[in-house]
Parts: structure tokens; C-alpha cells; sequence
């Protein structure tokens, strides 16, 4: 099975710092799926990319270079869990997506961050999806699914279980796209999901691996499905 993971940079930073012991347990968990299937990571920026683009903004830095350093943070986020990942994983980080779809073509893990400014990490992972006709789509962050609104605020907010893509890109598109700001996804990745026609596309939380191994053998889990139709 073919399989794009978008890795949203929440789960690689621990309050400022890199969680190298989560993205070592991780790296694990992709070694064993890598045995099986063929997988694609695509990192977020996560709290590096945001404290660059804050500079980059009181220096009045435009939303294009504010995107481009953002790309470059998810990089370097890139190359740090491929060297934990090791061997079975690229040294040289893509960064276009003929460069990704080459290094998939030689292994089961590849890794990569941003391309173009304008896209999230997500719309990446959602073109590469589409690029590979994947047969699953995951997006991974720190929450259990997508909500009818932000659970960090609101106690009592509700979890989907299922979702229209219709629906998801009506909640997308009064969001921003200034850099470092897509607080769900954007919705060019969205898009990108409801033209490609992605056989499975899951929303989950990327900390709980044992939930995150269910989704993937089709098991039960707890997180949000796209349905397509």
C-alpha cells in the first residue's frame, strides 16, 4: 500500500524544542511500516517556522518571504527525522515534487517539507497523494480528528467521525493563508484531496501510534474520515 503521511510540525516540537524522543518512536513506527508499504512524510514547520516568520515580519518581510522561510524550517525538520528514520530513508531532501516521486521510486520512506510558497505541507502531501495514486492519505497532528471548532478552546467541541469533503472546504475557506497560519489545513489541500479522489483520507492524532496503527490496517480508530461523495 502506498502511503502519504502530512507529519503537522505540533507533533515534532515539544513546548521550543524538537521531541526527539517522540520522533524517534516515530521513526520506529515507520521502519515497521515500511516493511509493508510505501510511505511518504512530509514535515511541517511547527514552532521553528513560526518564530522565523514572527522575525521575519517585524522586519516587514512580505508573506512570500515569510513562506519561503517557513519551507525552509519544514526542511529542517526533514532532515532531522531522516536521520533518525536512518538509512532506509533519503539523505537528500526533495524539494520538488519530480525529486520526491524519484526517491520513491528507490525506497519505501521518503522524506520531504515544503516546495512553494502559498502551500502548506499539507497541500503538499495532498498533490504527492495524487502524484503516486496513494491509497491513503494521512493527516497526523496533536488533535484526535477534525472538530466543529477548536477543542483547545472549547470544551465542548465535537469531534467528527465522518466528513464531506463539501464541508471540510466550506470550513477552509474563510481561513487564512498567510504563512505559518493554517490552523486545520488549507484549502488548496483540500481541493487537491476532492480532485485526486484519494481512496482513503483520515484526520488523526500522530501521538497515539497504536490508534495510529489501526487506522492504518483498517481497523477501528479514533479520528475523522473524508468521504468523498
Amino acid at each position: 500500500m502506498k502511503i502519504v503521511i502530512s507529519v503537522g510540525g505540533s507533533l515534532l516540537y515539544k513546548e521550543d524544542n524538537f521531541d526527539y524522543e517522540y520522533a524517534k518512536k516515530f521513526s520506529k513506527f515507520i521502519l515497521e511500516l515500511s516493511k509493508k508499504h510505501k510511505i511518504i512524510l512530509v514535515t511541517g514547520g511547527g514552532k521553528l517556522a513560526r518564530k522565523y516568520i514572527e522575525l521575519a515580519r517585524k522586519s516587514n518581510a512580505n508573506e512570500a518571504i515569510c513562506d519561503l522561510i517557513g519551507i525552509e524550517a519544514t526542511r529542517i525538520n526533514a532532515y532531522l527525522l531522516s536521520a533518525i528514520i536512518g538509512k532506509k530513508a533519503n539523505f537528500y531532501i526533495p524539494k520538488n515534487f519530480i525529486d520526491a516521486i524519484k526517491e520513491f521510486e528507490k525506497r519505501n520512506i521518503v522524506v520531504m517539507g515544503g516546495t512553494t510558497p502559498g502551500h502548506s505541507t499539507d497541500a503538499v502531501a495532498a498533490i504527492l497523494s495524487e502524484y503516486v495514486n496513494a491509497d491513503l492519505f494521512i493527516n497526523a497532528t496533536n488533535v484526535n480528528g477534525i472538530y466543529n471548532k477548536d477543542p483547545k478552546k472549547y470544551k465542548d467541541a465535537k469531534m467528527y467521525k465522518t466528513l464531506n469533503i463539501k464541508k471540510l472546504i466550506d470550513m477552509l475557506k474563510d481561513y487564512s493563508l498567510n504563512a505559518g497560519k493554517y490552523e486545520l489545513m488549507d484549502i488548496v489541500a483540500a481541493k487537491i484531496i476532492q480532485r485526486s479522489k484519494i481512496k482513503r483520507c483520515i484526520f488523526l492524532n500522530g501521538k497515539n501510534l497504536k490508534n495510529f496503527r489501526n487506522a492504518i490496517n483498517g481497523k477501528k480508530f479514533v479520528g475523522t474520515t473524508i468521504k468523498l461523495i
